[in-house]
């Protein structure tokens, strides 16, 4: 029986940190060495660049650093073979991924299938590969992959062609909440076809507004799942391979539960502002507390990400500001132990709306008092992030993104949007479920019904569609692509229809003024979804 064992490197390796990524790809080779007795280490797709690097790929300083960090990495990788992924430069730039053995880059091969779609934008910074590649170790023949190259049927079936026995494939693939299930479906898929075992290593961390998952796989030849990796959690995974059957064996890899897909999305809203922080060198964050659930469940992941003392939360409270309010905020507040200011914003708003009434004259009341309110929120928190070094979050959701329910310069003041892809039915479905676990998020504002506070009585009713109905229009139009009559045809009100996506169209220019946030559905507003601000279609 012929078998041998092999790690998968689950970790982040940050964007432009190319020296960085060089360090800890030779620290985890050692490690695998000498704790795991691997003979092989892959890392994950565009190791030492990072993914996505963008327009960086457009510098030619850029991709000579890669080539660096992989000919001086190459001789410090000693009694361990390491699959690395980088920028490779040969008049045009391949995404590739090199075997280092031996102390040199015993070979080089090009990722042959580009993606072009949703978030991805490679055909713009990459040529495709055109030949495949097996190699051997410990007398097996493995097939080397690169991420898009086993979501098409050739590159698989051409490897497996030329004798690989097992797949390896390393990614950088981001998160959805759909994106598992997708991935173990065409990984299932392309092991049956091809009659042949897939060890799929994944990136983990936040990078912008993509958020990488990790939920390394293995798969057996029968499309069987041998081993499932944590989502968000960085990991040196041990696997060993039998030749003679040719089948994986996961070796202590931690028991993983993700049934409940709240649990998944909550780790990663967590792992997306931690590493938005930790990576852009901040102190910590400051947000706005309401008393509402967004900034309720915001607050809840900030503390989660980046600890109590490295969170502040204010209350700016006005006439309109019910009791309700105060009093939830301050009990979160102090349940979750952060640094809580109360700050009244009466004065300033009376002093804008004084200040403006010789040109208001003679017009009534609207939403521009109301907008002034919010703005007053919003000078206060900008100015304490400037003084604090803190960063600003926006406590917005996608139900209100994609309607234009928020005002420009007030509550969407903020540098990272935790909440920005999630419509207001998921907002309250995962803050039902992390006050479960602690009472991080009062009963009382999760229940009650969610309004603006900016002017007598009001709720978000007074404007829009009851969230179920709302939300369930949105994703149809939004992610579904589904036009008016489709959309009516289902069931819906007609006219609701065409107003709800009017106002998603007209507030376009708001959205491209908005912070980036963790992307979690499958058509995330930013550069997923790219509609022009200016346009007759409707």
């Amino acid at each position: 029986m012929t078998s041998f064992r092999f790690a998968l490197a689950q970790f982040d390796f940050p964007v432009g940190a190319t020296h960085a990524n060089a360090l800890r790809a030779k620290e985890l080779a050692d490690k695998a060495r000498d704790q795991l007795k691997a003979s092989l280490i892959a890392f994950p797709e565009l190791t030492l660049s990072g993914y996505p690097p963008e327009d960086l790929l457009q510098r030619p300083s850029f991709l000579e650093a890669c080539a660096v960090e992989l000919s001086s990495l190459a001789p410090r990788i000693e009694g361990i073979a390491a699959v690395v992924g980088h920028p490779d430069t040969r008049g045009e730039v391949f995404n590739a991924a090199s075997l280092l053995r031996g102390g040199a880059v015993e070979w080089t091969y090009h990722k042959q299938a580009l993606p072009n779609y949703t978030v991805f934008d490679e055909k713009r910074y990459f040529r495709a590969g055109e030949h495949s590649r097996v190699f051997e170790i410990e007398g097996v023949r493995v097939g080397m992959l690169i991420c898009e190259d086993i979501w098409e049927a050739e590159p698989a079936a051409h490897a497996a062609a030329a004798g690989a026995e097992l797949l390896l494939v390393i990614n950088a693939s981001p998160y959805d909440s759909r994106q598992a299930a997708t991935r173990e479906r065409l990984l299932r898929q392309r092991a049956t076809e091809n009659d042949v075992a897939i060890a799929y290593v994944n990136l983990v961390g936040g990078q912008d507004d993509l958020l990488f998952d990790g939920g390394s796989l293995l798969v057996q030849r029968n499309g069987h799942i041998a081993a499932r990796a944590p989502s968000f959690e960085e990991m040196l995974l041990a696997v060993e391979f039998d030749s003679a059957s040719r089948s994986l064996k996961a070796i202590d890899w931690p028991e993983t539960d993700e049934g409940d897909p709240h649990v998944v999305m909550y780790a990663g809203l967590v792992r997306g502002v931690h590493d938005y922080v930790c990576k852009n060198h901040f102190s910590g964050v400051l947000l706005g507390l309401s008393g509402g659930i967004d900034s309720a469940l915001t607050l809840a992941i900030a503390v989660d990400a980046l600890g109590a003392d490295r969170v502040t939360a204010v209350m700016m409270p006005t006439r309109y500001t019910s009791d309700l309010s105060l009093h939830e905020a301050k009990a979160q507040a102090e349940h979750l132990g952060v640094e809580y200011h109360v700050l009244p914003i009466e004065n300033i708003y009376e002093s804008f709306v004084g200040t403006l009434a010789p040109v208001f004259e003679g017009r009534a009341p609207d939403i521009t008092e109301e907008n002034l309110q919010s703005r007053s929120r919003g000078v206060l928190l900008m100015a304490m992030s400037n003084k604090t070094g803190r960063l600003l979050l926006s406590t917005g959701n996608k139900s209100e993104m994609a309607v234009g329910y928020a005002t420009l310069y007030g509550d969407m003041c903020g540098a990272y949007a935790p909440l920005k892809d999630l419509y207001k039915t998921v907002v309250y479905d995962i803050s039902r479920w992390r006050a479960g676990i602690d009472g991080a998020i009062p009963k009382a504002v999760i229940e009650r019904p969610p309004s603006a506070e900016l002017r007598h009585e009001q709720t978000d009713q007074d404007s829009l569609p009851p969230y179920d109905e709302l939300d369930a229009i949105l994703e149809r139009f939004i992610e579904g692509e589904q036009s008016a009559e489709d959309i009516i045809a289902a069931g819906y009100d007609d006219a609701t229809v065409r107003r709800v996506i009017r106002m998603v169209f007209v507030n376009e220019f708001k959205r491209r003024q908005s912070a980036p946030g963790p992307r979690v559905t499958t058509k995330a507003f930013g550069r997923e979804r790219r509609y022009p601000i200016t346009s007759g279609w409707r």
